[in-house]
């Protein structure tokens, strides 16, 4: 029985922590290598079949005619050749647990089986053939100067990290950045003269298309020889099951959870994390995940990020070691009734509005129905929120909307979304004589405010951070404050703020919003350095 394509099967529940798609290192024959033989020899016969029928079941066909041997061979040679244009790219990653009290290297203790006490197996290097780490998974090499692009949901706390690349030479690896959101890490290693990927463009992607995976199926490829397999794109725009554990109250913590994975009847087995799903030109398309599986049972499909322009953006972002942003409308919405999508409607009704945000600001009202959001029907909740989610920050968008009777045009510039999840950046956080500053959306999950109870309908940042001993932090500053204007120009975002201080010499005056307490000051004068 071909283990690999077999039943589904369970997840053990020490494999659910921060990286549940990764399982303990497993091997497996050479059933896959033999599955995907087959799968041509099929496709070869069906052309042969089909170039049977185009001419008429004839024992000499035209000479004009490509036979259907020739035109599997000519597909067989496709593969051949885009894996071979890509699979330099695709690196093997071997996560370790570093924590003291357990094996270096995440190795469970051996039971004796004379009865005796438990016993740590021979500690090998991660350069020894024999080296056995507790997870694996994949990556794509995306920069020739040791940049690697994988899963998030392949990192953990306490966990080194190594990589082997495709000529078989490790290196140890440490995070770049890493966004929960979109579910997308980059680690960096001392390497250079890297062979990137080429990204493709998922957008143009369609059903029935043929793709290849190159990925590390249970650590086969930990030698950093990625393994193969291939199918057709079966499905797009796919929503991942909502997770039971999360930050997220909805369980919908990343964007995919509201439609973006590319479904693929490539086998994606857990560790195929990270690895590379590619079209016949060798380009990247997708990044493969097991994201869908974790609750409970590995998925009988496989799936993949698409890359797209988000994620494009979120790599862009994580290769300088930066924060990801998303936008944010601050609306709550509701889907239709099944009467009116009886009658052919669609869209959303708008439930809530949050105060001052966006959507509030651009006239949304309660029992709205958003139509389009610029000119793409929406069809769910779930839609209007990966619409606007995906979408950057400051970004305006252009919203149809049906009031009543009527429909109206309604245009709102995009604020910043509140991240659930812990994100990793590598760049320091700007900041301006002691004092970091963050959209007031951004900290809507914070313990100093509350969704239904921030004064967004005033123009301000959020004090995020002082500097203790700072000229901000001298000046009274501390986190929580939102400042609605510097030496009297109003301010709306940090872009804004961070331009309006740029250059500023002496004393600076910091204009405040109101927090209802007795001794308030309206403003703050910041000493020079």
């Amino acid at each position: 029985m071909d283990r690999s394509f077999g039943a589904a099967r369970r997840i053990r529940p020490s494999d659910r922590s921060l990286g549940p798609e990764m399982q303990r290192g497993q091997w497996i024959g050479d059933e896959h290598m033999l599955t995907v033989n087959v799968r041509i020899a099929v496709l070869g016969c069906l052309l042969v079949v089909a170039g049977m029928v185009r001419t008429g079941w004839s024992q000499t066909p035209p000479s004009n005619e490509v036979s259907g041997l020739a035109a599997a061979a000519a597909i067989e040679s496709a593969m051949v050749q885009a894996i071979a244009r890509a699979e330099r790219s695709v690196v093997a990653i071997a996560r370790v647990r570093n924590n003291v009290g357990t094996s270096v290297l995440g190795l469970e203790p051996r039971p004796d089986p004379f009865g005796g006490a438990a016993r740590l197996p021979t500690p090998a290097q991660p350069t020894d053939p024999d080296f056995q780490a507790g997870d694996y998974l994949a990556g794509v090499v995306i920069d020739p100067r040791g940049l690697i692009l994988t899963t998030y949901r392949g990192l953990g706390e306490n966990y080194d990290y190594y990589v082997t690349t495709h000529d078989r030479r490790v290196y140890r690896a440490w995070i770049k950045g890493a966004d929960p959101r979109s579910d997308l890490a980059v680690l960096q290693i001392d390497a250079s003269n890297l062979a990137p990927i080429r990204f493709g463009n998922a957008s143009t992607l369609r059903k029935g298309q043929i793709v290849i995976a190159l990925g590390n199926p249970f650590a086969i490829a930990r030698d950093g020889q990625a393994c193969a397999s291939w199918g057709i794109i079966a499905n797009l725009g796919r929503k991942a099951p909502p997770l039971p554990s999360t930050e997220e109250p909805t369980g919908k913590p990343t964007l995919h959870h509201f439609g973006t994975l590319i479904q693929t009847d490539a086998k994606l087995s857990m560790g195929t994390d990270g690895g590379a799903l590619i079209n016949l030109k060798g380009e990247m398309v997708g990044l493969m995940t097991s994201l869908p599986a974790v609750a409970g049972f590995e998925s009988a499909a496989g799936y993949a990020y698409p890359v797209d322009e988000t994620f494009l953006r979120a790599v862009d972002r994580l290769k300088r070691g930066e924060e990801v942003e998303y936008g944010f409308l601050g609306v709550q919405p509701e889907d239709l009734s099944l009467d009116e999508l009886v009658r052919g409607m669609h869209g959303i009704r708008v439930d809530r509005v949050v105060p001052g945000a966006p959507g509030d600001r651009a006239g949304l009202r309660p029992r709205d129905v958003i139509l389009r959001v610029d000119g793409e029907p929406i069809y769910d909740k779930d839609g209007l929120v990966l619409a606007v989610g995906r979408l950057p920050v400051d970004k305006r968008v252009d919203l149809d909307v049906q009031r009543e009777d009527r429909v109206v045009k309604v245009s709102a510039r995009l604020t910043k979304y509140p991240v659930r999840g812990k994100a990793i950046v590598t760049v320091p956080p700007r900041r301006w004589r002691g004092i970091q500053v963050e959209y007031t959306t951004a900290m809507l999950d914070s313990e100093e405010i509350g969704l239904w109870g921030l004064p967004l309908d005033r123009d301000a940042v959020f004090v995020v951070d002082v500097e203790r001993d700072s000229p901000a932090w001298k000046a009274g500053l501390r986190r929580g404050m939102l400042i609605e204007s510097v030496d009297g120009r109003p301010v709306r975002t940090p872009k804004e703020f961070f331009a309006l201080v740029r250059g500023k010499k002496g004393e600076v005056v910091l204009g405040l919003v109101d927090d209802g307490s007795r001794d308030f000051q309206p403003t703050r004068r910041v000493p020079a350095p």
